[in-house]
């Protein structure tokens, strides 16, 4: 374990001066109590054990500098040097690695955004997982990276691929309400990805946090500029704990950690070497920068694709059986939906063609398509996209028919926009008019029948 450590705290502030409306918006601010943050810079090393005790050290330290949450790096457990040992070394979320930090957390209690530990998937791959961890020690968010950092460039002897041995995330997570507001997670390469900030800002995060082993190279050129750029187009509080100095004979890090306000100043740097560094989160500057720079009231959303809102898909065991949601003039029981995200449900059918003949449906009532708003019609195609393959698979089909009626000559039976998807296997079903119509004669399912497949079909996703 770590015995002896220098710490250093070093806060870089801008002058009104210098930025002049930063100056009046400052004075204009309320009288809230600002949260104070803490951000880590650290050289992991191979040596899992070592490394653990540098992060203990540092949360102590931002612990008596009366931080609220500490922000560590990307690889704050361990970077390997080669492929073997990193799969060799990951844990599992609830292994011993995790369960430190926890203790942590609780101990010293403060809340805890782990940057990035590679959590073991299984003798092949890892994830790239960002952990947030409260004060009582419990997990209450984890980001999986989503953009690998894969550099091959043969005639420069250059070859870093993530993808060899981390498997992408695959969604966008909830920004997560803290003690110093809501913190949007994201990792390291990700920040080059302003679509993925800009969702983030829009889903509500007043912080966005991009823990990071920054290359040397990339780090001289590019660090600060993209870290500011994030913060002003987002008009967020950008968090950027980092890795720095030599990892081993292949590899050392940029570090530079620091905080940019939502203006783009850099508020709080880290000095060199291991040190943490103090800022301060004040939540009402954030609403005085977007209202002196209305920048998103005046997105041009008719001209270019809107941004993308965050898809919180709802684990199976978070769907509420006893829930009941609208559909048309009948109501949709909770125990009957095997996939939810904010804006649609799935869910088995009453009067099935087929086995597998599910309903996907807008939570919000409409009629039709032209009724939904942007983001709801993406929402309703991805889960319809995500719906697809799981009843391809489960029915062991490569046919399905997807089908929407409008109008009662159509066959719509019910005033809610629905889509139909139903797995085809034989000439008998390729009908698709007759295999709508609600005048075929189809049997009425029991509650407890569809609610039986529901069950069957939650784990899938």
């Amino acid at each position: 374990m770590l015995k002896s450590i220098t710490f250093s705290s070093f806060i870089k502030c801008c002058t009104a001066k210098r930025y002049p409306l930063k100056g009046s918006l400052r004075k204009m601010t309320s009288l809230q109590p600002k949260k104070i943050i803490a951000i880590c810079q650290m050289t992991a090393k191979s040596d899992k054990e070592v490394n653990i005790g540098t992060c203990s050290e540092l949360i102590k330290t931002a612990k008596v500098q009366n931080a609220e949450m500490v922000f560590l790096p990307e690889a704050c457990d361990f970077i390997g040097e080669k492929r073997s040992q990193i799969i060799e070394n990951a844990d599992p979320l609830n292994g011993e690695t995790v369960c430190s930090f926890c203790q942590m957390a609780k101990e010293n209690k403060v809340w805890l955004s782990l940057g990035g530990i590679l959590e073991k998937v299984d003798n092949e791959k890892v994830r790239n997982s960002h952990i947030v961890i409260n004060n009582e020690g419990n997990i209450v968010s984890v980001y999986h990276k989503i953009h690998m950092f894969d550099v091959d460039i043969p005639e420069k002897n250059t070859r870093i691929m993530e993808s060899d041995y981390v498997l992408p995330g695959e969604r966008i997570v909830a920004p997560v309400e803290t003690p110093v507001g809501k913190v949007g997670l994201a990792i390291c390469y990700d920040m080059r990805f302003p679509e993925l900030s800009l969702t983030l800002a829009k889903t509500g995060a007043d912080i966005l946090t991009f823990p990071s082993a920054f290359t040397f190279a990339t780090g001289a050129a590019h660090w600060e500029t993209l870290l500011r750029a994030r913060a002003i187009e987002s008009q967020c509080y950008v968090v950027a704990a980092a890795q720095t100095g030599t990892h081993n004979s292949k590899r050392s890090s940029w570090g530079h950690a620091m905080v940019v306000d939502p203006w783009g100043t850099v508020v709080a740097q880290c000095s060199e070497g291991t040190s943490v560094a103090i800022a301060e989160i004040d939540l009402s500057y954030i609403q005085k920068v977007r209202s002196t720079m209305p920048v998103w009231q005046h997105r041009r959303n008719d001209l270019y694709a809107e941004m993308s809102l965050l898809k919180t898909a709802e684990k199976s065991d978070e769907i509420d059986d006893k829930a009941a949601y609208r559909f048309g003039s009948t109501v949709v029981q909770g125990s009957t939906v095997f996939y939810k995200t904010n804006k649609t449900l799935a869910f088995t059918n009453k009067r099935c063609v087929v086995p597998g003949h599910v309903l996907v449906v807008p939570i919000r009532y409409v009629e039709t398509l032209k009724d939904l708003e942007n983001d709801e019609k993406e929402d309703l195609f991805l889960v319809l996209k995500k719906v697809h393959e799981v009843i391809r698979n489960v029915y062991n089909t490569s046919c399905i028919t997807t089908g929407i009626q409008t109008g009662a000559a159509a066959g719509q039976t019910i005033k809610h926009l629905h889509v139909h998807l139903m797995p085809s296997r034989s000439k008998a079903v390729s009908d698709n008019g007759a295999m709508l119509d609600a005048s075929c004669d189809r049997p009425e399912r029991s509650i407890a029948e569809m609610s039986q497949e529901a069950s069957m079909l939650r784990p899938f996703f």
